[in-house]
């Protein structure tokens, strides 16, 4: 899953949550849920969400609306993907620089 946001630094939740067709008050109870999600507040309490938040959010909308899980089920697939995301990130990365090297070899 996908989100559509311009490449900012920072994002307001009114931005996030439009982004992900959720309600604001839902992206703030997942924050008291999740410890992935913890958007940075301003003194004066104004979330601002970071490109790693909107990661996570994705993962968790993924987990919840797709997959189906409950919030304790998302919680343990988040604990237990966590490792095997980075795993999966560095398999194509390697399977990208492979491909790289053979068209490469091929073109010598």
């Amino acid at each position: 899953m996908s989100v559509k946001l311009p490449n900012k630094l920072y994002y307001s939740i009114g931005e996030v949550a439009a982004a992900f067709n959720v309600s604001t008050s839902k992206l703030r109870y997942w924050e008291t849920e999740f410890k992935e999600i913890r958007p940075k507040k301003k003194q004066n309490g104004i979330r601002k969400y970071t490109p790693n938040n909107i990661k996570a959010l994705e993962q968790i909308l993924y987990l919840r609306e797709e997959k189906k899980l409950t919030i304790n089920g998302t919680k343990m697939a988040l604990s237990a993907d966590s490792s095997d995301i980075l795993k999966k990130e560095l398999l194509e990365k390697l399977k990208s620089l492979r491909k790289d090297l053979i068209e490469f070899r091929d073109s010598l």
